[in-house]
């Protein structure tokens, strides 16, 4: 379970170090095995250890490379998909491609999604959250059935 944003800076190579608090179960849960790619809804990156992102591949196959809609997705986060190993420093290499489509650049958040990481610019994670904050005081959302089953 990943949780918490955390403040890193990418070195001049373009790696980003995990964390010391999740490399022990990264490395028991897919020896350190990572696939990262952009999201679809956001301006960041989604990482994930190896068997998660085989799970996220499983429901991808079951799309029609026909259907335009289904297809586009298929491209998306299979065609910006980039595996990668931890090194023995913790450190993983973002590939130009995936740092260029988040504008990210020496300071970034790397935040913690339960099953995955979100990688952000800590400009675009700062904006996002203050938008996200404002929304929530405003109450101008969609009160889904799962949102109203929901209490802290």
């Amino acid at each position: 379970m990943f949780r918490g944003a955390n403040a890193i800076n990418l070195d001049s190579k373009g790696r980003l170090t995990i964390p010391t608090k999740y490399r022990d179960a990264l490395m028991l849960d897919c020896q350190g095995q990572l696939v990262c790619t952009i999201d679809i809804s956001q301006n960041c990156l989604l990482l994930y250890p190896l068997p998660e992102w085989e799970e996220i591949e499983l429901k991808l196959r079951k799309l029609s490379s026909t259907n335009p809609h289904e297809r586009r997705l298929l491209r998306l986060l299979l065609g910006y998909a980039s595996e990668g190993e931890m090194d023995k420093s913790g450190r993983i290499l973002l590939a130009p491609t995936l740092r260029q489509h988040a504008a990210l650049d020496k300071q970034i958040m790397l935040v913690g999604q339960l099953n995955k990481f979100e990688i952000w610019s800590d400009q675009a994670w700062n904006q996002q959250i203050s938008e996200d904050i404002a929304i929530e005081k405003q109450g101008e959302f969609e009160l889904t059935e799962r949102l109203q089953e929901f209490s802290l």
